[in-house]
């Protein structure tokens, strides 16, 4: 019998939609297994969940793990030797990759915060000379500060990265512009995205089948803050041989659900749509609401190694209940939790000089945090189905933000 699933082929179908509105339930079914969506992609940046084993992943239910094309490239011959990322990590079930750009071009602004390529933009203060990274029609020059190595980074390039990664999806390559950008080089971006996002269909159709399973590829949508940009290439983009759609770029957090509205009227309904880099609930809640099917975010497991973990109730810093006898959260079905940890117990752990209390404190918090996500978007998926998703939406967000939204 073939080793992968679904007759190693890429499928996306759905059982249910949010009446009048483009949120919906759906599956997808990929070479290493399905994904229930909505869905939360949990963020192993190199292959793995910082201070968690793979048990510890599926203990929370998690369905998927997204890594990094940028951090594993220099991997990834090793990673094709092994078969692909969902074996050589021994997660051994659905993946993804990010194409990179995003931190390639982090570098390009002289700040790891403020991406913008334009070399005309002064941002913070970053000097063209002090730039890591520019941007031309071929790709990305860079310097690696952690190698200390010139390096660069195309369409085509990423594609081979993120074919010999072998996840069950790939992002194509594309440039993320900054809040700071204007409309006019927003424009000259998304031009050279669209372009960019050709010859990355071009060169993955080469590679895509080289571990023996299909491999898909989703196309970036960018655009920034602007409706006629992202009106405009999700119409392309819909005419493109891609299996799926990442939703990306900068924008504020209030024209998160017209931005995601605006690009998910005009893509095909057949096709999953990944938010990338959000996972605030009221941000999972807006998305699926209007068409996104899964997420992905570092915050749950880097907030929970600062003490932030979260409950049913909104955020509490650990910080504040030394000794506290209290439950972290007393609805949680996480292992923490039904483990008995108290918050007093969960903070002495962290506050240690101990190095392992230490990272006992950081796989205890983040086992936490992750179950409370995976979760939410479960009871979202619930929601839909049994068609009371809107108010799960406000039980929830009533509770959770307390009234301060």
């Amino acid at each position: 019998m073939d080793k992968y699933k679904n007759n190693n082929t890429f499928s996306f179908e759905i059982t249910k939609k949010i009446p009048g509105k483009l949120g919906r339930a759906g599956i997808i079914h990929t070479p290493h297994g399905d994904i229930k969506t909505p869905a939360f992609m949990v963020v192993g940046t190199i292959g793995k969940v910082f201070f968690l084993s793979m048990e510890d992943l599926n203990s929370v239910n998690a369905q998927a793990m997204l890594s990094n094309g940028y951090h594993l490239r220099n991997t990834s011959y090793e990673i094709a030797e092994n078969g692909g990322l969902a074996s050589w990590s021994e997660w051994n079930g659905p993946t993804l990759t990010d194409s990179g750009g995003f931190q390639v071009m982090s570098l390009g602004s002289g700040s790891g915060k403020v991406v913008s390529m334009d070399k005309n933009k002064n941002v913070q203060n970053a000097k063209e000379e002090d730039r890591l990274a520019k941007v031309t029609e071929d790709g990305v020059f860079f310097h690696d500060p952690h190698t200390n190595q010139d390096d660069f980074i195309g369409p085509e390039e990423s594609m081979q990265i993120q074919c010999r990664i072998g996840a069950d999806i790939h992002m194509a390559y594309d440039e993320l512009t900054s809040l700071a950008d204007s409309y006019e080089y927003n424009v000259e971006a998304l031009a050279r995205t669209e372009r960019w996002a050709i010859r990355s269909i071009e060169e993955h159709e080469k590679h895509k089948m080289d571990l023996g399973y299909y491999q898909a590829l989703y196309g970036v949508l960018q655009g920034g803050r602007w409706e006629d940009l992202r009106r405009s290439t999700s119409k392309r983009f819909a005419t493109m041989n891609f299996d799926g759609y990442g939703l990306g770029g900068a924008f504020l957090k209030e024209d998160l659900g017209e931005i995601l509205r605006w690009c998910c009227e005009e893509l095909p309904e057949n096709k999953p749509r990944h938010l990338l880099g959000l996972s605030h609930p009221d941000d999972i809640f807006i998305g699926a609401e209007m068409g996104a099917d899964t997420f992905d975010c570092v915050a749950p497991t880097r907030e929970a190694r600062h003490g932030k973990l979260y409950t049913k109730y909104g955020p509490f810093n650990l910080a504040k209940f030394m000794d506290s006898p209290e439950p972290i959260d007393e609805e949680c079905d996480c292992p923490t939790c039904k483990a008995g940890y108290t918050r007093g117990a969960l903070r002495a752990l962290w506050r240690s000089g101990n190095k392992e209390k230490k990272e006992q404190y950081y796989n205890l918090a983040s086992i936490h945090n992750l179950r409370f996500i995976v979760r939410l978007t479960e009871n979202i998926r619930a929601s839909i189905e049994n068609d009371t998703f809107e108010e799960y939406k406000e039980e929830f967000l009533t509770n959770y933000y307390q009234g301060k939204k």
